[in-house]
């Protein structure tokens, strides 16, 4: 456990992606938060945007009861707003949107409407800021990040192998592709912090073959290092058997099925971390309580697969795994962008 006692260096490192979010003196600034937030980064978040001249105030909701039969992880997906209209309304008139939800905005049903409105929202991770500071972004990441969004956007194949035997074909043709680098300074756009991955939602039934996650690769969903490996088939984006020794493969077998919903069973989305700042081992350092594991997400190199919700496949469900995949090969149209989990020079 971390001590949750404010320290200016955190306060520095807040105003600092803030700048990068192109807060003025004067602005205004929502910081919307639940009553479960992790309030060290709420009160961290108001003094940063103090300090820096602008104007901000809190918007805070009662967390909602879960409605689901198992706990819910990192889905990216609040229900905090409820559709409530006068927060919405709040959010929209904000210009800049301070998320300090637990599951954040990414995938929530609200999220459209408030960019829509031109305000521009940052997610920060449910992270300690022990974790957050380590994670500014820099102009060299962007630019890597960009350029691999642009990549991706331009392509028709993505295969994914390893020595595990992973063995997957993507067809990327009209797949919706995001890069986050860590922040947002453009009206109408969201972007997380921690940052620095790069992944696309494939249209529907693109995605068949075999992902084997090895022993040391990491299901987020569950903050744990896998000890065994756990072998994946899908078919037309649909998982149609897992299999492995052990309990990692019971505790996934268990968790989607506890969903009775089969778009739990479909790939959400396929891409990879590009920041090398994000440590591997990072998730060991920590409390449960006192991370999200987006830095994991992030770290470069590793293959970033997802099951559940894809809007862009029509594809709507709170099941959800994230589950980073090391020592992957990954090509684009032939070219390797990752070799046996090393990030390659490709992108600038």
């Amino acid at each position: 456990m971390l001590a949750d006692r404010i320290e200016a260096k955190w306060i520095d490192a807040f105003c600092e992606i803030f700048e990068r979010c192109a807060v003025k003196p004067g602005d205004t600034a929502a910081i919307l938060s639940e009553t479960q937030s992790r309030a060290l980064n709420v009160h961290i978040a108001e003094l940063a945007l103090l300090r820096m001249g602008a104007r901000p105030f809190h918007v805070v909701v009662p967390t909602p009861r879960n409605k689901q039969v198992v706990p819910i992880r990192s889905t990216g997906a609040s229900e905090a707003i409820q559709q409530l209209g006068p927060v919405v309304s709040a959010l929209q008139q904000a210009g800049f949107v301070v998320d300090c939800t637990i599951e954040g905005l990414m995938h929530a049903k609200e999220t459209p409407e408030i960019l829509k409105a031109g305000a521009r929202i940052l997610v920060i991770s449910n992270e300690h800021p022990e974790a957050l500071e380590r994670m500014v972004p820099d102009s060299a990441l962007e630019k890597r990040v960009r350029a691999a969004a642009k990549m991706l956007r331009g392509t028709k194949h993505m295969k994914v192998t390893s020595k595990a035997g992973t063995d997957l074909d993507v067809n990327m043709e009209g797949a919706a592709t995001v890069g986050v680098w860590g922040w947002t300074d453009k009206p109408g756009t969201l972007a997380h912090w921690p940052g620095g991955i790069v992944v696309s939602f494939p249209k529907s039934k693109t995605i068949n073959g075999t992902v084997v996650m090895d022993a040391g690769d990491i299901n987020l969903t569950f903050k744990r290092y896998l000890t065994s490996p756990v072998k994946m088939l899908f078919k037309d984006d649909y998982l149609t058997e897992l299999t492995g020794e052990g309990a990692d493969a019971e505790m996934m077998k268990r968790y989607l099925a506890a969903w009775g919903d089969r778009e739990a069973y479909a790939v959400s989305h396929v891409g990879w971390g590009m920041n090398p700042n994000a440590r591997y081992e990072a998730l060991q350092m920590y409390d449960q309580r006192d991370t999200n594991g987006t830095e994991i997400r992030a770290v470069a190199g590793n293959f970033l697969f997802s099951t559940g919700a894809n809007e862009f496949a029509g594809r709507y469900t709170a099941g959800h795994f994230d589950l980073p995949i090391f020592k992957t090969t990954i090509t684009l149209d032939g070219v390797a962008v990752i070799k046996d989990g090393e990030l390659q020079d490709v992108f600038g």
